[in-house]
């Protein structure tokens, strides 16, 4: 999964991330268990009625919001439009470069800029702004009007997901995870990103450092349609599969992927052959449960159970799929099985590892895990208080 250290050098750098060493956490396959009647989820406080923008079109409706006039102020010359979602329901340094993707970058001190779908679009927290929503600007102007972009950053964002619910659940559930809460305040949130984008992804993540991940994804991204170049960075669409498909291992191993090259190639094919085709056979995914969706991505070459359940967690509505790597291990010995601390993380154990986390958290345990896994970050001698504030 992703390295403690190495990650904790990806959120304090102001420019591109170096190579950082370490590696893919393992995932193993858990069902939830049956969980009393509950009342579901609220929605996230999203989107509010926005200012028309030179599409002249608007983005849905859902709960009225302040005017934000102020806080645009400063970036109203470069066209920025308020998601109206707060800190405490999503904040940017605690989401994007947490290795759940490897295709934004720091354009600027404050500012992620990636590809959602066909939008090239850079995100920040307004300045002076009391609870730090989120505005985003889209760079390619003919990638489509407001309504859509919106719809597609929610989507990806997993805003239908109220974090401050889930908090409260969690916090409820586990002293630590309530202690980190208080330090947090919210925010570190999982993404719900294209399947196909995912599953290549975390081809090239395995036994790889977050540098070449982003240098290996960068070069299959490079396959789709340019967008455009912010901060000297190149932006592309991710290539559909049929873009993908000429792409031969030979390139692949002399842009420096190894061994992976033939995966990634064995993984187009395999893709292609599916029922419906690739895309529609992973979307169809999303409907079944985590062993079933474990055990069909592993029919894929070069998809273990520790890479399936990657892309489980981060493409697939799998909420509850744990990574349990040595780091994920350390914590789990540490707060939830301190009987178990002081032995050798076997196969067996990591299934237990996601049966501790499932039975404490619930169906969204991969969520709490994921703050967990963030909250060990001061453990490398940097506050994340600190951290979170230089960024934002």
């Amino acid at each position: 999964m992703r390295p403690v250290q190495a990650l904790l050098t990806s959120l304090t750098a102001p420019t591109p991330p170096s190579s950082l060493a370490g590696n893919m956490s393992k995932r193993r396959r858990v069902k939830p268990p049956p969980q009393p009647p509950s009342t579901p989820l609220p929605s996230s406080p999203l989107l509010s009625p926005p200012t028309k923008r030179k599409h002249g079109s608007t983005a849905p409706r859902l709960k009225s919001q302040r005017s934000l006039s102020a806080p645009l102020a400063d970036a109203a010359s470069e066209d920025w439009e308020l998601l109206p979602v707060s800190r405490s329901e999503l904040s940017l340094p605690l989401t994007l470069p947490t290795g759940q993707t490897f295709r934004w970058r720091r354009t600027d001190p404050s500012r992620f800029t990636g590809v959602v779908g066909p939008y090239l679009l850079s995100l920040r927290h307004l300045d002076g702004d009391p609870s730090g929503r989120v505005a985003f600007m889209l760079h390619n102007s003919d990638g489509g009007g407001s309504a859509a972009v919106r719809a597609a950053l929610a989507d990806y964002l997993n805003l239908r997901v109220s974090l401050a619910d889930l908090w409260s659940r969690f916090s409820s559930a586990d002293s630590r995870f309530a202690e980190l809460a208080g330090q947090f305040d919210g925010g570190a949130r999982v993404l719900r990103q294209d399947p196909v984008e995912c599953v290549f992804q975390f081809l090239c993540s395995s036994n790889n450092n977050i540098g070449r991940i982003e240098k290996m994804v960068g070069v299959l991204s490079s396959f789709g349609e340019y967008l455009g170049t912010v901060g000297g960075f190149d932006f592309h669409e991710f290539p559909s599969l049929e873009k993908l498909s000429p792409v031969t291992e030979q390139q692949l191993r002399a842009a420096g992927f190894g061994y992976r090259a033939k995966y990634i190639v064995g993984a187009v094919r395999a893709l292609q052959a599916k029922p419906g085709g690739g895309a529609e056979w992973l979307a169809s995914l999303r409907g079944l449960e985590l062993d079933e969706v474990i055990d069909a991505l592993c029919t894929l070459p070069g998809v273990g159970p520790k890479v399936a359940a990657c892309i489980a967690l981060f493409s697939l509505d799998q909420h509850h799929a744990i990574p349990v790597d040595t780091h994920v291990w350390q914590i789990a010995t540490q707060y939830l099985m301190p009987e178990l601390a002081g032995t050798r993380l076997t196969p067996k154990l990591c299934r237990c590892v996601s049966e501790a986390f499932v039975a404490k958290f619930g169906e969204y345990a991969g969520w709490a895990q994921n703050v967990l896994f963030i909250g060990e970050l001061p453990s490398q001698k940097v506050p994340i208080q600190l951290v979170v504030a230089t960024l934002s």
